[in-house]
């Protein structure tokens, strides 16, 4: 499945990106495209609005650990998706990062950035890049 439209160019090229926060807005993002990198799983689907913005959520299961692992987890998928998203993201189309065991928080920044960059590069081909 590809996501086909292309980030608008407003600010800079820069997307303003949405945090999403309800269950089925994640339940969606889970039927759609699956993309798997050693740091993180990214979900994404086309919401098949108009809108300019991009949405994002962020997940860890209990196997990631406890509250404490959870949380760090997420607070560097964050700061990944921070640096990432708002340059490389699709407009229209909601993403949710999904933290894997005892690799989201152990991973280097870089790489975890360069995995969240591999995997909106396997979501969106080469030849629909702007």
């Amino acid at each position: 499945m590809t996501l086909d439209k292309p980030a608008p160019t407003g600010d800079a090229g820069f997307l303003r990106v949405r945090v999403l926060q309800k269950r089925p807005q994640f339940l969606a993002a889970a039927r759609g495209a699956k993309a798997v990198t050693p740091s993180m799983i990214v979900q994404a689907r086309p919401r098949g609005d108009d809108s300019d913005h991009v949405g994002v959520g962020f997940t860890c299961s209990k196997k990631v650990g406890n509250a404490v692992a959870r949380n760090r987890a997420k607070r560097r998928l964050r700061a990944a998706a921070r640096a990432v998203l708002p340059v490389q993201a699709r407009a229209g189309v909601d993403y949710v990062l999904i933290g894997r065991a005892e690799k989201t928080a152990a991973r280097p920044f870089a790489a975890l950035k360069g995995d969240l960059l591999t995997a909106l590069g396997q979501l969106h081909p080469s030849e629909e890049r702007p």
